[in-house]
């Protein structure tokens, strides 16, 4: 829009009555609505946000018979951004929308405030300027299988835990906690739910109490402590549970931390319809209200083909992909690994649910699956085990133990993919000695020490240029796991130790061993020539090992 334009609007907007907010440019209508613009400058990537007061709200219902949206866009209009707006008060006298600037610049927005025929308007400016904030996570163009940042370009490995109802705690201090203690362990990505809700018979030492539930509840209901008949009200959001998630997404932007948020699970067995204008409206309300936060994903449901259909999934999945103006990326989350959309658009990663201790032939065999559909995408398994879950399932060698699930997730590292863990809960919630929560919750205390294991390997990976190496075991021997870009980087993993032996394109090479339990460097020799033998690693302990040409 010429500046031209721009004036002779704001003109127009005065003669008609309506309530602007602009320097020179100030009249409330007779509405009584009043608009606030958050800040006049913000960072890229954080967000602006426009507050439409209404002094005296007339909707019986304000979700449905009122509405704020508009537009954002750069001054020298080369791209505007629709954006709508979310009632945040009960009583309708709160309106917000909210706008996540993509990179430094100057911005206008355009924002319109309807509630029957009547129409109120605000218009403004702000500046983003360039603080070399992470914006969103996205798929690398140029490297597929895998991640980075928007905004400073660096690669994201990918290294999440469920933490699924930790928007059950009620104590914010809590909740930040948990985001703080998985941070410091490296952990990036958060599996929480928006709406699940489930009963409490996992077999673990988990109750309900007035400082946290499973019963999770966006929707007013009648009788919330009822899991199966809580009464909800889907034509309007519990608004303090939605405020408490904006909470915590702000404090997990702050720690760099992903939080996938799924909409719903099938445990609960309550849902609004499938496809109806409910459930439109829940995805939507999630969508204006969360969208601007750089540091979120979306997962249409958890155990999603227990209670929808691959029609849905398609459905359902374009159309968040269609009114989030900022395309986060969107992902399914199956029982049987069905319903995965892996050649539309719409579905940016695989998140998958195998429980199999064959993680590296099954994800190698995802990688080619991939290719065949034509299509690569980043491959993850965000189900495969709960440390100390299911203990008579996992037999008495303790399939589930710590130590189980931390190799299996170099078996699936090492087959290009990525992995979503899931800490123990036996540490109790509202059970003695009441200090965990674990996968239940994200709480947990200085026993829980599984996620430390992980933490050594992330160092490992990002100590060199993951994403440019492909899976080939073929090049090392004894069954061992390798990645490489041939010629340049050899990363090697021994799942029982030993010795291996490797082929490499003639070079020179310099070469570390890598405590994959302790997490300690050993340097060796150089190495040279297109063969190398191993020595032999002592203990039955995994190793890594990482070979660069000199």
């Amino acid at each position: 829009m010429r500046s031209k334009d721009w004036i002779l609007l704001c003109v127009l907007m005065v003669l008609l009555g309506s309530a602007v907010v602009l320097t020179g440019c100030n009249r409330v209508g007779p509405l009584h609505v009043s608009f606030l613009q958050s800040a006049s400058t913000v960072t890229a990537y954080e967000f602006v946000e426009v507050t439409a007061s209404i002094s005296w709200p007339h909707a019986k219902n304000p979700f449905t018979e009122a509405a704020l949206d508009g537009w954002f866009e750069s001054t020298d209009g080369s791209k505007r951004w629709p954006v709508e707006g979310f009632c945040d008060s009960e009583d309708g006298s709160i309106f917000r929308i909210r706008f996540m600037p993509p990179a430094a610049g100057d911005y206008r927005y355009f924002a319109k405030y309807r509630q029957g025929g009547a129409i109120r308007t605000s218009m403004g400016t702000f500046r983003a300027s360039d603080g070399h904030r992470r914006g969103p996570i996205r798929v690398d163009s140029q490297y597929r299988w895998h991640f980075i940042w928007e905004g400073t370009g660096e690669h994201y490995f990918f290294n999440g835990t469920t933490a699924y109802w930790l928007m059950g705690w009620r104590d914010d201090s809590v909740i930040q906690a948990a985001i703080e203690r998985l941070h410091k362990l490296k952990v990036n990505r958060m599996r929480v739910t928006i709406a699940g809700r489930t009963n409490l018979f996992y077999g673990e030492p988990v109750m309900n109490a007035s400082n946290w539930t499973l019963f999770i509840t966006p929707w007013p209901a009648k009788n919330a402590e009822d899991i199966y008949h809580p009464g909800f009200d889907y034509r309007r959001f519990d608004v303090a549970y939605w405020q408490k998630f904006d909470r915590a997404l702000r404090y997990a932007r702050d720690q760099d931390m992903i939080i996938s948020l799924v909409l719903d699970m099938n445990d609960g067995r309550v849902h609004p319809e499938a496809g109806s204008e409910d459930e439109y409206r829940f995805v939507h309300y999630a969508i204006d209200r969360f969208g601007a936060f750089s540091n979120i994903t979306w997962d249409l449901g958890d155990d999603l083909d227990g209670y929808r259909n691959r029609w849905w999934t398609h459905r359902t999945g374009t159309l968040i992909k269609e009114w989030d103006p900022y395309h986060h990326l969107a992902t399914s989350h199956p029982l049987n690994n069905v319903h995965q959309d892996r050649t539309s658009d719409w579905f940016d990663f695989t998140s998958f649910q195998d429980w199999s201790r064959t993680q590296h032939s099954f994800m190698l065999g995802q990688r080619k699956e991939q290719e065949k559909l034509g299509r690569i995408i980043p491959q993850t398994n965000e189900e495969y085990g709960y440390e100390d879950h299911y203990p008579v399932w996992a037999g008495p060698l303790g399939s589930d133990s710590a130590d189980t699930l931390r190799r299996t997730a170099w078996d699936i590292a090492m087959a290009g993919g990525y992995q979503d863990t899931g800490e123990t809960a036996r540490r109790g919630t509202n059970v003695w000695p009441d200090t965990g929560g674990g996968w239940m919750n994200g709480r947990g205390d200085d026993t829980m020490t599984m996620l430390q294991g992980y933490a050594h390997m992330v160092d490992f990976f990002t100590s060199f240029d993951w994403w440019k190496t492909e899976p080939h075991d073929e090049l090392v021997s004894n069954g061992n796991y390798c990645l490489a870009k041939p010629g340049e980087t050899y990363a090697v993993y021994l799942p029982k130790g030993g010795s291996v032996s490797i082929r490499l394109q003639p070079g020179h090479y310099q070469g570390s061993w890598f405590n994959a339990v302790t997490g300690e460097w050993f340097g060796l020799p150089p190495i040279q020539g297109s063969s190398w033998i191993s020595p032999v690693m002592p203990g039955a302990n995994d190793w890594a090992l990482l070979l660069r040409r000199r």
